[in-house]
């Protein structure tokens, strides 16, 4: 079993051939691009997905493995509650590639006053008619089978809530769209739009040009940087984020957990993931400076988790040498960089080592077998953009602010329903493109 998100290493999975029309290009091949080709595959499109890199090569198998609706920002809930079902769904047709696993999330509280911010989420868990529960301190040890060191005074539990597994699920799902129909072309990436008419007709590509009446721009971390080259600005930054893996340990707990300092969950090769509870890593580059007023909010209410460095690594979405504006006849930045691959900070886990050890002293600290980075987009609301783009036939589906695993399929089935002219089924307002320069007063949502 490989045990280890997916690299420029990986070797190449998808390689259909390139049409010369589609209905649908999808750019990039992340959950949300996935889950978005799968669905309008189903309702009769011919779509093609191109990923410069490999499929799911990013943050979609370097995050957590949280499929939660604990904790979601009130506009998310309704979809993540539908993408719980949809998990549930795929993983059938795909005979648990995914590794859906029911287990539960629990948000855990130190203090009494941390519980009470915990227990108002509540509110919006019953009036979506989800079930989430208050849990005491003897029912937190008990989930951990007696082995937690007592310093949890409650936790809040969606026992609905699921893990998977990241490098396993999103190539699954490919795979299963693929063979709907869906054209999926690693190493191929569209270096820019064809405009014809003040409307998208196209996408040139390393390998070519292929029409299609829209696109969808579902690149992750480097969705502002091709919006910006075709036209289209919003604010958008990344956060660096490190994961680690220990070896198998004894079944003490089965889900999914975090508190103000460590984030973990059990997974199927009987090992944790860890992730600091509070901690990223930040790269300072144009966009940065270019953003910073639209961040400011988000920056004062996470201020003491962020770790700052002046330069990005040479090629990523906003290293000063990174090229805003490129012909599309020759190399562009998605070329040079096909995977994002930042170093782990050896620090972080460190500190999640020791973290383990003290809350679960009878295990003591675990042993590491690997430990990664990924880059996460993220908004200055840490909500989504998934909306049609002011340019017309661009849709734009990016900054899942660490939160798109898990809601992936929600957001997949909507962009397809957007794509194909149907009508909405949830709410969409929170997620418009304009409530960055329509005057709004951004509303930060959670970051967890």
């Amino acid at each position: 079993m490989v045990v280890a998100p997916i690299t420029a290493q990986t070797p190449l999975r998808f390689s259909d051939p390139l049409p010369e029309a589609v209905d649908t290009v999808i750019i990039g091949g992340g959950v949300i691009g996935v889950f978005t080709a799968h669905y309008l595959a189903q309702m009769g499109q011919r779509v093609l997905v191109c990923e410069k890199g490999r499929i799911a090569g990013e943050q979609s198998s370097r995050n957590w493995g949280w499929v939660r609706q604990q904790g979601r920002d009130r506009a998310e809930l309704p979809i993540m509650m539908q993408a719980l079902e949809l998990w549930h769904d795929v993983d059938a047709q795909v005979k648990g590639a995914t590794g859906l696993k029911t287990v539960g999330v629990n948000y855990l509280a130190s203090s009494d006053t941390e519980m009470a911010k915990l227990a108002e989420w509540l509110v919006t868990a019953k009036e979506n008619g989800l079930v989430s529960e208050k849990l005491t301190r003897r029912q937190v040890n008990e989930q951990f089978s007696g082995q937690g060191n007592g310093q949890w005074v409650g936790a809040v539990r969606t026992p609905s809530d699921a893990r998977a597994e990241p490098w396993q699920a999103v190539p699954s799902v490919a795979h299963l769209a693929q063979e709907n129909g869906v054209l999926i072309r690693e190493d191929c990436a569209v270096r820019g739009l064809d405009v014809s008419a003040g409307h998208v007709s196209g996408v040139e590509t390393e390998a070519g040009l292929v029409r299609c009446e829209q696109v969808v721009l579902a690149g992750g971390a480097w969705s502002s940087l091709f919006a910006r080259a075709n036209g289209v600005n919003f604010p958008q930054l990344s956060v660096c984020e490190t994961v680690a893996r220990t070896a198998p340990l004894a079944a003490f707990f089965e889900g999914c957990a975090a508190d103000e300092k460590l984030a973990l969950r059990r997974r199927a090769d009987g090992g944790y993931t860890l992730a600091p509870g509070a901690g990223i890593g930040f790269y300072l580059g144009p966009d940065a400076f270019r953003h910073f007023g639209a961040f400011t909010a988000v920056v004062r209410k996470h201020l003491l988790d962020i770790k700052p460095s002046p330069f990005a690594p040479h090629g990523f979405p906003d290293a000063w040498a990174t090229p805003r504006k490129w012909d599309t006849a020759s190399t562009s930045p998605f070329e040079r960089m096909r995977v994002l691959e930042p170093k782990p900070d050896l620090a972080y886990v460190k500190r999640m080592q020791k973290q383990f050890a003290i809350r679960f002293p009878q295990i003591g600290k675990p042993q590491i077998l690997n430990s990664w980075a990924g880059m996460i987009d993220t908004m200055p609301d840490v909500v989504p953009v998934v909306d049609h783009s002011p340019l017309p036939g661009l849709i734009i589906a990016t900054g899942m602010s660490g939160h798109g695993f898990g809601i992936g399929p929600g957001f997949g089935r909507i962009v397809a329903r957007m794509a194909t002219g149907r009508a909405a089924e949830h709410d969409l307002r929170r997620f418009r493109f304009s409530r960055f320069s329509d005057g709004s007063v951004l509303d930060v949502g959670s970051a967890l």
